[in-house]
This record gives structure tokens, C-alpha cells and sequence, in this order.
């Protein structure tokens, strides 16, 4: 099965990473909400761990990944203390802080915090090349997968289609599956285009690339300007020619920032010490993931802050290194 045993080969490799031995009395275990495990957010997360695990002997904290639906799940798990930490897209962050659009029932989420940001996120479009789709207003008519209730791709999803003036009666089709297995269904011809918000150079794409000789579609136009200008968590951006096979144009789209967060309740001392692993060994860091390889120390504050307030832990962390003031 396409992506099968990518699954297993990353739920191994995590489980390494991030548990490293068993828990020992007096350590605080602290629980990161990522994503499923075929993504970029789950082995993101088991860097982070691997990274706080390594000085667990001397900071008495231990780092252990979730796999979970997503951005949604994660913030209304960090919200009801199930989770202590969570990576999020940067929309639905701001989204849950203010209480806007998905959050609007729930109303604000003041105590909502930020450690620092990560990759950017790409809104992606791929279709298989006999579709013969090669606009994303061509999706009208055709069967897509709108991605789980509860991650966040879905949601951006949701926010695009409104703002186009869509709704699930504009497809032939709309189904709801997990992007471990949107691949599969792309490839079998169930569906005619899958959806995806990450990282690139991804995983799961190269292996549709491969597979089906699946194509990127560019998501442009006026509608999409009006989207970004709309909201400051969105960004124009593009997705680089010949980083998959058969798909030697870059095409333009739209995206987000991956973004690590907690609760203002989270102990400032252990937000500090998350934080002092990642960028006391950022080098390091960045060799674990190949969406990680350019990232900043500075802009990776600058961007999560942008979102949320910076958690109290983190940002004593930043001002030792002179990153704010």
C-alpha cells in the first residue's frame, strides 16, 4: 500500500527519537501534539524531543510525541490540558487566541502561548496528470479530499472555499480522509485531487510524484490575493520546480508557518529549557528534518510571536540571546 511502509519506517524512527528510555521518578513528562504520522508535524516533533530528551538527565524533563489529528486537535487539547504542547498552523493559532472563525463559539483563548515557529507551510494541490486539472478553480465539478475533521488543512480549506464562494455542493465529491491515506485514493482513482498543507520537500508528495505521476496545481488568482490580504498568518509563496518528479515549473500558492505552542500555565522553567534545546543546538537541529535546513533563529521568533504572545519561559530564553528586547 502507497505510503505503507513509510508509516512504519517514521512511527519507529519517532518512537526512537522521542522516548528514549523509560520514565524515571521525578521527571516532568511533557506531551507534544503533532500530527499523523506520515507528515511533516510528527517527525518535527520528534526532533524537538530528541533534542529536549538529550539533556533530560540534567533538566528532569522528558519529551514525548503525540500523533494526533492535527493543528485543531492540538489547540483544543493544549486548551483542555491533555496536551502540554502542540504544533499548529499559524491561522489557526491566531484564529484560537482571538476566537475568530472556527473559534468563534468558544471565544477567545487568552492564555494561549508561543515557544517559536518552524517551516513554512505551503497550501498544496496535486491531481493525477489524466485529470487534466491544471487550475484550482478547475476542482468545480470534481472530487476532492478536504482533509479529517480536526487538522488544520481542513479548516484552511474550508476558510478558501468560503472565501470563493464554495461550498461542499461545488464538487462531485468530498471526502474526508486523513492525508496518510489521500495518496492511496488519489492514486486508485477515487478521488481527482488531494490536499495538503506542509512542508516541502515532502514525503507523501514524492511518493504521489512517483507513483501517479501526480501533478502540483497552482493556487492563484484574485480570490486567493483578496484571502491573503484578508488575514496577516498568510503569506504569497511558491513551490519550487524540479523538487518532485514530473513537475518541473514552480507553481504559486499561498501558505502558513508551523508554529510550536503551550498554555500560559506551562511551568516557565520548562518552556525555557524546550526552548534552550532547540536553539542551543539550532545546527544541529536543522540536519533532522529536511524542511527544517533553512530556518532562522530570528525570524523563527519574529514570525511565531506575529501570532500570539510569546510564553513567558520562551521569551526569558530569547532575551538572554538578544533575539527581543
Amino acid at each position: 500500500m502507497l505510503l505503507k511502509r513509510r508509516t512504519i519506517f517514521l512511527i519507529a524512527l519517532c518512537a526512537l527519537l522521542a522516548t528514549p528510555g523509560s520514565s524515571q521518578a521525578g521527571e516532568k513528562l511533557v506531551s507534544l501534539g503533532t500530527g499523523g504520522v506520515t507528515g511533516v508535524y510528527y517527525p518535527a516533533g520528534g526532533a524537538i524531543c530528541r533534542m529536549v530528551n538529550r539533556s533530560r538527565r540534567e533538566t528532569g524533563i522528558r519529551c514525548v510525541v503525540e500523533s494526533t489529528g492535527g493543528s485543531i486537535n492540538n489547540l483544543e487539547s493544549v486548551q483542555s490540558g491533555e496536551l502540554e504542547l502542540g504544533i499548529a498552523q499559524s491561522d489557526w493559532l491566531y484564529h484560537a487566541y482571538h476566537g475568530t472563525e472556527l473559534f468563534a463559539d468558544h471565544g477567545p483563548n487568552p492564555k494561549l502561548r508561543v515557544l517559536f515557529a518552524l517551516h513554512s507551510e505551503p497550501f498544496t494541490v496535486l491531481v493525477r496528470k489524466d485529470s487534466h486539472i491544471t487550475t484550482f478553480d478547475e476542482l468545480k465539478g470534481k472530487r476532492i479530499n478536504v482533509g479529517n475533521p480536526g487538522s488544520g488543512m481542513r479548516a484552511t480549506m474550508e476558510a478558501l472555499m468560503r472565501q470563493k464562494g464554495w461550498s461542499d455542493k461545488s464538487f462531485a465529491g468530498v471526502t474526508e480522509l486523513k492525508a496518510s491515506d489521500e495518496g492511496d485514493a488519489l492514486c486508485a482513482k477515487k478521488i481527482d485531487a488531494m490536499i495538503y498543507a506542509a512542508g516541502h520537500p515532502n514525503g507523501a508528495v514524492q511518493q504521489v510524484t512517483s507513483l501517479c505521476d501526480a501533478q502540483l496545481v497552482g493556487v492563484s488568482g484574485p480570490d486567493v490575493d483578496a484571502f491573503i490580504h484578508k488575514f496577516p498568518f498568510y503569506t504569497a509563496t511558491s513551490i519550487p520546480g524540479n523538487m518532485y518528479r514530473g513537475n518541473p515549473k514552480s507553481v504559486p500558492t499561498f501558505g502558513v508557518t508551523a508554529v510550536v505552542f503551550a498554555s500560559a500555565d506551562l511551568d516557565p522553567d520548562v518552556a525555557y529549557q524546550i526552548v534552550k534545546a532547540v536553539f542551543d543546538n539550532l545546527d544541529n537541529f536543522k540536519t533532522l528534518h529536511p524542511v527544517f535546513a533553512t530556518l532562522d533563529a530570528r525570524s523563527m521568533v519574529q514570525s511565531a510571536a506575529a501570532i500570539a504572545p510569546l510564553h513567558d519561559g520562551a521569551a526569558r530564553y530569547f532575551k538572554e540571546k538578544g533575539l527581543i528586547k
